[in-house]
């Protein structure tokens, strides 16, 4: 499963909030390198799944007008949106998306 924060738990982890934020329901940032350290030190390869499918539409939690526009990290207008999961899509070919976010 992906390791993002996300606020909807149907979407399994794709739905992010942050791009950098791993999810609350790991613990803190530190108890999560915690966990990979001691994997890694009993020969276990640890695979973090981060995959930017969409966003979180939430303005307040999420990347959505992050920056007060409606396109820095997605598309603008109704291609921006995903209506079946109420989310956002990003731009890849955006300056934003490739240079600051990811």
């Amino acid at each position: 499963m992906a390791i993002q924060e996300h606020s909807y738990y149907a979407s399994f982890r794709y739905h992010v909030t942050n791009f950098f934020a791993p999810s609350s329901l790991f613990g803190t940032p530190d108890d999560l390198k915690s966990l990979i350290d001691k994997a890694h030190k009993l020969g276990i390869l640890v695979l973090m799944d981060i995959v930017y499918s969409h966003a979180s539409n939430n303005v307040l939690d999420g990347l959505n007008m992050f920056d007060g526009t409606d396109g820095h990290y997605f598309h603008t207008g109704s291609r921006g949106h995903h209506s079946v999961w109420d989310s956002r899509l990003f731009n890849y070919g955006s300056w934003e998306m490739v240079a600051g976010g990811v």
